[in-house]
């Protein structure tokens, strides 16, 4: 069965750095485009990051922009999100994701597979 797995989260301080890894196991997700999501207490989930199938291309909320890259793996079928300049506005818990359609790779609803979470805590 096809599933995406976070990990990488953890507390840390205001300015500090984390990465945050997804693996992804039972399926060929190469073909898949692949993105990052975070929802904090009482918001709605929002987009943070995506990147294409082959690597070549990478978006970001405004947000992030300049302070998180993502980036991905094939061989070991991951991507990464490095976050740096953390700031406790970042606080929530991150889900990856994979889409089938790059178009819509900021929307939520048009995720074909998510990732259980992780959460991310950035002390003042």
């Amino acid at each position: 069965q096809a599933q995406l797995v976070e990990s990488g989260g953890g507390l840390v301080q205001a300015g500090g750095s984390l990465r945050l890894s997804c693996a992804a196991s039972g399926s060929t997700f190469s073909n898949y485009h692949r993105g990052w999501f975070r929802q904090a207490p009482g918001k709605e989930r929002e987009f943070v990051a995506a990147v294409t199938e082959s690597g070549g291309r990478a978006d970001y909320a405004d947000s992030v922009k300049g302070r998180f890259t993502i980036s991905r793996e094939n061989a070991k079928n991951t991507v990464y999100l490095q976050m740096s300049s953390l700031k406790p506005e970042d606080t929530a818990v991150y889900y990856c994701a994979a889409f089938g359609r790059w178009t819509m790779a900021r929307t939520a609803a048009s995720a074909t597979y998510w990732g259980q979470g992780t959460q991310v805590t950035v002390s003042s």
